[in-house]
């Protein structure tokens, strides 16, 4: 069979979300393009804007540089009214200078040479804009900048937004007995609530380890010893004016590097966020196989379709987009955390044309874990399923009894409840024919005689009702109380 697209080739395609080879820039635009302001080429020509700009403010404060005397309250406000107001046309304005410089990071000095060249004072000192600077020190500042706006606005919001719609679910459903399933095969019983306790902890962590993770940046010149700063200044000490520099855009300090910023903290931010993902990817396939099971129903709404043909279905499909993308995000992030730390001799340019793809393994998570919450809010405990599975299950109080019968010296317990349990089906009559005739003290025969598999959860309830504390105390929002005596 022969396509003939030509109706389509006569024309050429303008990118819009019909067109855009990723999905996230076209079937997910809505759900990912928070993060736009932060991860595109926009973003990126922002902040690189903002660190020239940043620098030679920086420049006019330094004593010795004489060249660039302190600026007038007006100047500063204007210098600071590019940054803020920094407009989709400005961007467009840099790419158009960069088609004739060839060189992006060139294009934005000349962008800033041409909106200060009408102000007097500034046009004074348009050369020491980028002065000294080797294009990696814009692009390294730029991109912790990028990294660290977009995990600040948009991903922690979301992030705590899931932990904390995970530890509601723990919390409402921490008295609800559920059968466990340890190997696939029924094993003693916990509550729904505190298995969703456990992934609200397990997150938290993970988020944790993500926040500590400090962006880092140089700006040392162009292979990292100040070579031109100090032909040119020999007095100033320019390490610690370049340490002050990105300590004052918010970033962590980095005085042994080459060219290039060695992207270390990359690779830690990316490996923490793919654990965070790993983690998910468990919740995600453990609410699939409890959907599977009948204990979750999912609320639908009007008009959905569950599957093409079947009219019956209501797939979790919220949970397997989330799975898929974190997958797909862990891929992104994977390589990223592998390739960046790696760079030839001073550098290579490898890394570059690789940065621009930052955004596609946030992109991704943050996909999945809009897809999680929605999931989350479609869920209803069908606690009727629940209680069915564990009225079948009462093999699995032969645990305590067995330990029980230790506890009181009754020989051989674990040979007894297997011979009593392995193969063969298990009554509520049988459990307690069982019981009634172990030689064990009145008291404790009536324990376990009031034992059934919906009370047997041990400290199950407990431990999902206190989850937040939990949280809490991982995250930091609640300070511990200790004793200050010895």
């Amino acid at each position: 069979m022969v396509i003939n697209m030509s109706a389509d080739n006569s024309r050429e395609f303008e990118l819009s979300t019909l067109t855009a080879l990723s999905p996230l820039d076209g079937r997910y635009w809505g759900k990912v393009k928070d993060l736009a302001p932060y991860m595109s080429e926009y973003g990126l020509i922002y902040f690189r804007v903002l660190v020239e700009i940043k620098w030679l403010l920086k420049l006019s404060q330094i004593p010795e540089v004489t060249e660039v005397p302190s600026f007038s309250t007006e100047a500063q406000s204007y210098l600071q009214g590019l940054i803020d107001g920094f407009s989709i046309d400005d961007a467009l304005e840099v790419k158009k200078i960069e088609r004739v410089t060839n060189h992006d990071v060139k294009a934005v000095e000349y962008f800033l040479k041409q909106k200060c060249q009408s102000h007097p004072e500034i046009a004074k000192v348009l050369e020491f804009f980028h002065f000294a600077c080797t294009s990696e020190d814009i692009n390294n500042l730029a991109h912790a900048l990028m990294l660290k706006e977009a995990m600040t606005k948009v991903m922690f919001p979301v992030i705590d937004k899931l932990i904390e719609a995970i530890c509601n679910m723990a919390k409402a459903n921490a008295s609800i007995s559920m059968l466990s399933r340890t190997h696939g095969q029924p094993a003693s019983p916990t509550t729904l609530g505190k298995e969703m306790a456990i992934f609200a902890v397990r997150l938290s962590r993970e988020r944790q380890e993500i926040s500590q993770v400090q962006m880092m940046g140089k700006f040392a010149g162009a292979v990292g010893n100040y070579n031109a700063h100090l032909v040119a200044y020999p007095n100033v000490n320019w390490p610690q004016i370049a340490e002050e520099f990105v300590s004052s855009l918010g970033l962590k300090f980095n005085p042994y590097v080459t060219q290039i910023e060695t992207h270390d903290y990359m690779a830690k931010l990316y490996y923490a966020i793919i654990r965070f993902n790993n983690i998910l990817i468990d919740f995600d396939r453990d609410i699939w196989g409890y959907i599977s099971l009948g204990y979750f129903k999912q609320i639908t709404k009007a008009g959905e379709i569950g599957s093409s043909t079947m009219p019956h279905k209501v797939n979790p499909i919220d949970f397997e987009n989330s799975e898929g993308n974190l997958g797909k995000a862990n891929e992104d992030l994977s390589f990223l955390s592998m390739k960046l730390p790696i760079s030839r001799w001073q550098r290579d340019l490898t890394d570059s044309t690789v940065l621009r793809n930052m955004g596609g393994g946030l992109g991704h998570s943050l996909l999945a874990y809009k897809s999680a919450l929605q999931g989350i809010g479609k869920l209803q405990v069908n606690e009727a399923r629940l209680s069915e599975d564990l009225n079948q299950a009462w093999e699995v109080l032969a645990e305590p009894i067995q330990t029980v019968m230790r506890r009181y010296g009754v020989p051989e317990p674990y040979e007894k409840l297997k011979e009593l349990t392995r193969g063969r089906a298990v009554t509520k009559e049988s459990i307690r024919e069982f019981i009634e005739g172990l030689e064990l003290p009145k008291e404790a025969k009536t324990g376990l005689l009031k034992l059934t598999p919906h009370s047997y959860v041990g400290a199950a309830i407990e431990l999902a009702k206190t989850v937040d504390s939990t949280v809490n105390i991982i995250n930091g929002t609640k300070v511990l109380e200790t004793s200050t005596h010895h």
